[in-house]
């Protein structure tokens, strides 16, 4: 049986740990696409990781390129080609640049491999998922935005520093767009089945929510040049597994409403099944008033950004 071919587009640092996170989970043979410039580097990191299989015991082929024909017949893309964030950047900053490099690399995935289940990285995420899929014309269920696995993550992390107990315990969701309007739900969050309201004040549950939906530039600041790429790969790597192994998991991804949530037309984070099929279904959650009002304004933020988008 023919291993499985994941494509990343976008060498860098996400990239690098994207393949490194792939050849060891052995979801598949890996290529590593950049730009001509980059040829040299991207194939370096290939061939490093490559070398490093007999080490780490993993069987995966790795190839570096900056010709789009290599990624012919992938299974997954994963793209995080783009911009990376600089200390006081919003991710609105990086809009126009990156929209000419999505439109791009849509284009390439169309021709070379229009059968791929694709997930979106490149900030600004709500914007470049939509950019992506529309000129792709990729059925729905085959284009996906990381951005939701990656805050339930960061929330869920919050916590269980702040509570002292096993990230494996915490369980929650955080809805919307992926930036500062995004709707981390305390009220279907638990820990070991316990409600987080019955475990924190109001209070501290409101300081967690903040930094949750400021984590990103927590880290551009920390980091003072470039932005996160360990925890937005292994987010990225958690969809594509899910996908190439029929796990049906349900995760927040941003994917295409179309009436749920009484949202229509937009990439919004949202609870989804995730197999073979891709999206295989939006799940919608009753929310209280205050939570909905919440993913109204973050519904909006989205909407202000790819109001700015010319495709």
């Amino acid at each position: 049986m023919a291993r499985k071919k994941i494509a990343l587009i976008g060498g860098g640092q996400i990239g690098q740990i994207l393949a490194l996170l792939a050849a060891q989970r052995e979801l598949g043979d890996v290529v590593i696409f950049d730009i001509p410039q980059l040829e040299g580097p991207v194939k370096g990191k290939a061939l490093d990781l490559w070398e490093s299989s007999p080490a780490q015991g993993f069987d995966a082929d790795l190839q570096g390129t900056s010709d789009y024909k290599d990624i012919a017949g992938a299974d997954v893309v994963i793209v995080t080609a783009g911009l990376p964030r600089k200390p006081g950047m919003s991710r609105d900053d990086l809009l126009a640049t990156n929209v000419n490099i999505i439109k791009n690399v849509a284009e390439n995935v169309k021709e070379y491999a229009p059968k791929a289940f694709s997930i979106i990285v490149t900030n600004p995420l709500d914007a470049m998922v939509s950019t992506f899929h529309k000129v792709s014309g990729f059925p729905k269920n085959q284009v996906a935005g990381m951005a939701g696995v990656l805050d339930t993550a960061r929330w869920r992390a919050f916590l269980a520093m702040e509570l002292g107990v096993s990230i494996e315990d915490i369980a929650g969701t955080v809805l919307g767009g992926h930036g500062p309007t995004m709707v981390p739900l305390p009220r279907l969050t638990t820990v070991g089945g316990v409600p987080l309201m019955e475990l924190l004040d109001a209070e501290s549950i409101e300081r967690i929510s903040k930094r949750t939906r400021e984590a990103g530039t927590e880290i551009v600041k920390l980091l003072g040049n470039g932005s996160a790429f360990f925890s937005p790969a292994a987010s990225a790597i958690e969809m594509a597994e899910a996908y190439l192994k029929d796990k049906k998991r349900v995760l927040p991804c941003a994917a295409l409403c179309e009436g749920e949530y009484g949202i229509d037309g937009l990439f919004i984070g949202v609870p989804c099944k995730l197999g073979a099929g891709g999206i295989e279904k939006i799940y919608q959650i009753k929310l209280e008033a205050d939570e909905q009002a919440l993913l109204d304004k973050t519904v909006e933020a989205v909407k202000k950004t790819l109001s700015e988008v010319k495709l």
